[in-house]
């Protein structure tokens, strides 16, 4: 269940800045074809949009951004035995990335930890880019961590398959056009845990929270804390851009297009920039690609 424009109205908004309306898609509504016009108008209008109601319990969200805290409250020693590998998994730390390299004096003031669809290294995919075992804190250190993260990466993949196949409808496909082994049955599917540094971004002096971007996947879920920091800019080719800030709403995902379905759908969705202030904020992301 996710709060009321009310409650997210008396969360601190940042001072002289653009506010976001996001559409709002309800996955237990049972009118199909309400929530398809409804997604339909959010991938034309800004490519980004809430999903409510989803299955995925607030307790157990908030049981995942615990445990998320308490791997990045961990000594930096110990979090760097983590480091991610050449299959993308593990530890990426403070000023590792940089989204947008042209203006960034640094790196992305953040830390991330990707997990991946487990693969034990005997099976047949795990020779495959970005498949294979997961790097894991160890259980003395963080107890029930790993079966957290792995049960919300499962819970997770579900959500982003109804919304697929809400997307399907939307494009005027089979609602299980996304289903197919090579798509979502078999998909390269990225759970990212964020924490933000306490220091908010300063665009004139190329400092980011995370720098201007858009996702290279098919869809990704956003998990937030109840900070602001998320910002949409509707026109990426506008000069001046405009920047929108994306108000928290608990209990929701904040859906976004990526890339590829902007191809596959032959430009009839586009994509949309977004970039994040930062501000001591914690972000779980949940990325979906296709097999290559």
């Amino acid at each position: 269940m996710a709060t009321s424009s009310k409650e997210n109205s008396q969360r601190q908004v940042p001072e002289a800045s653009r506010i976001s309306e996001l559409n709002c898609i309800d996955l237990s509504n049972p009118n199909t074809q309400s929530s398809v016009s409804i997604i339909h108008k959010a991938c034309l209008d800004s490519g980004f949009f809430y999903v409510i109601n989803h299955g995925i319990g607030e307790e157990f969200m908030d049981e995942v951004f615990d445990q998320s805290k308490r791997f990045f409250d961990l000594p930096v020693e110990e979090k760097m035995k983590l480091l991610r590998n050449e299959k993308n998994r593990g530890f990426t730390p403070l000023f590792d990335e940089s989204l947008d390299s042209v203006n960034q004096i640094n790196g992305d003031y953040k830390e991330g930890y990707y997990i991946g669809i487990e693969l034990p290294e005997d099976d047949s995919d795990a020779e495959k880019p970005f498949y294979g075992p997961n790097l894991w804190p160890s259980v003395d250190i963080l107890p029930k961590w790993r079966e957290t993260m792995e049960k919300y990466h499962h819970e997770a993949l579900e959500v982003a398959r109804a919304v697929s196949r809400l997307i399907a409808l939307a494009l005027d496909l089979n609602s299980d056009f996304f289903d197919q082994p090579e798509m979502l049955g078999k998909p390269i599917a990225t759970l990212r845990l964020l924490h933000y540094q306490d220091r908010a971004s300063e665009p004139d002096k190329g400092i980011y929270g995370a720098g201007a971007h858009s996702d290279f996947g098919l869809i990704t879920l956003l998990a937030t804390d109840d900070n602001y920091g998320l910002q949409i800019c509707r026109d990426k080719d506008a000069n001046p851009q405009i920047w929108e800030y994306v108000p928290p709403l608990k209990g929701a995902f904040v859906v976004n297009l990526g890339d590829m379905l902007e191809r596959w759908s032959n430009l009839r969705f586009q994509i949309y920039a977004a970039s994040s202030t930062g501000e001591r904020s914690r972000k779980i992301l949940y990325s979906v690609l296709c097999r290559a």
